[in-house]
């Protein structure tokens, strides 16, 4: 690794441009969290069809992380990212004028082309900087999740200011500057490309790989169920709690920021403690966090001495921001821990590994939007959202007990043999 000061002011310029870009891209990504509130109203959506609207970006986003993880891997990250961004500004600006719902599934498709931007920053930074830097690198740029929050303060003004049609148009600005700005302060290292007589079959070769399978369930909790969630809150704030559309978005944003700036602490954990041990207490915070906020709103009533007594369980607004925020700050670091599992594993194939890892993460953030608004439509409950995930959780911990925790020392004994440990 090149240590020469000249090297180290490279890496963190472009570290920091990276991070603004996805940031930006994640915020465009994230639109229809909000604008999509006005147009179901506009359209008369019922929640099936919300559901789709507000995941037709994600469908996209996700399907090219593959094909753009192993671009970087052979093109590099700077000229990838700097195409990805221009090529979306245009179907940006184009949402503004959409009217009718097949309108914004179409250019919500080439929007969605932004979400793609994860997997080619992510090894285009670890890139840069040594092995044992290489968590806290992705972490940073990870943080960039955070623009679903950026959103939520965005957008809802400008919504409530000029009309939801305004939103893109500023976004496509934003994203037209923030790529001048990309272009201007980020550097190209021909020697963080994969040699190019690697053909793009042998890197799909992964896929077979079932540490590859498991570290994609992983993700299609933290970083699919944030995604899901971030495009689902503020519809739930104003439907449950009967809030106004900027107090819920600034409420979901409790979620969304965390969710996503707390990413570079978890990657700074999981250089310190390992990707494991901060993965496996991710997963029981999650599964905690999950089954309380799916308790729905309950009245029953008790036969008592003194004749029926009626009693309300259920979490009020506070209590329901808090849990969310806890969740949050979980899959802020489970989304930097799995990413620590692929650039310890998989260090010269991170581009390839990222993409199909973040290919499933987002296939989480395409299916579970749809699927909330299925459940919701079949069940008329709410929280059956945190229903739907708890059970995705339970998966993931059965999963890593098998996998991983049955494999390591405990009290003092090896799990497997009960033998004395040797860590």
């Amino acid at each position: 690794m090149n240590n020469d000061p000249q090297h180290k002011r490279q890496a963190w310029s472009v570290l920091i441009v990276s991070t603004l870009a996805f940031t930006v891209c994640f915020m465009v990504w994230m639109m229809f969290g909000v604008i999509g509130i006005p147009i179901r109203k506009m359209l008369g959506l019922n929640a099936t069809e919300f559901g789709l609207l507000t995941a037709m970006p994600v469908l996209t986003g996700s399907l090219v992380r593959v094909p753009l993880g192993i671009w970087t891997d052979k093109y590099g990250g700077r000229i990838v990212m700097a195409c990805l961004m221009a090529v979306t500004v245009p179907a940006i600006w184009l949402m503004s004028y959409a009217s009718a719902y097949w309108h914004f599934i179409v250019i919500g498709l080439f929007v969605g082309l932004a979400g793609g931007a994860f997997s080619v920053g992510t090894p285009y930074v670890a890139r840069w900087f040594p092995k044992n830097r290489q968590g806290m690198a992705m972490g940073v740029y990870g943080a960039g999740n955070s623009g679903a929050a950026v959103n939520k303060f965005v957008a809802p003004v400008l919504l409530v200011a000029f009309g939801w049609a305004m939103v893109p148009q500023v976004y496509a600005a934003i994203m037209l500057g923030t790529l001048v700005l990309f272009w201007l302060f980020s550097h190209s290292d021909p020697s963080h490309r994969v040699p190019s007589n690697v053909k793009f079959t042998d890197q799909l070769k992964a896929l077979k790989d079932p540490k590859v399978l498991k570290y994609c369930q992983y993700y299609s909790i933290v970083f699919g169920g944030y995604v899901a969630l971030s495009l689902w809150m503020v519809q739930y704030y104003v439907g449950e709690y009967g809030l106004d559309i900027r107090i819920a978005a600034l409420l979901a944003a409790c979620f969304s920021l965390p969710g996503g700036v707390l990413r570079a602490i978890g990657g700074l954990l999981s250089d310190k403690y390992g990707a494991h041990s901060v993965t496996w207490w991710v997963m029981w915070v999650c599964w905690i966090c999950l089954f309380l906020l799916s308790y729905p709103q309950t009245d029953f009533t008790v036969l008592t001495v003194n004749g029926p007594t009626t009693f309300h369980i259920g979490l009020n607004v506070y209590a329901f921001t808090a849990l969310m925020g806890v969740l949050g700050v979980a899959m802020a670091f489970g989304k930097a821990s799995v990413f620590k599992y692929i650039s310890d594993d998989y260090p010269g194939n991170i581009g390839t590994i990222s993409g199909i890892v973040g290919l499933a993460g987002g296939l989480g953030g395409f299916i579970l939007p749809i699927m909330f608004g299925l459940l919701m439509d079949l069940t008329g409950i709410r929280s059956s959202a945190f229903m739907l995930m708890y059970g995705v959780v339970w998966v993931s911990l059965i999963w890593m007990y098998l996998t991983e925790v049955r494999q390591l020392p405990l009290l003092g004994k090896s799990s497997s043999s009960g033998s004395p440990s040797k860590s």
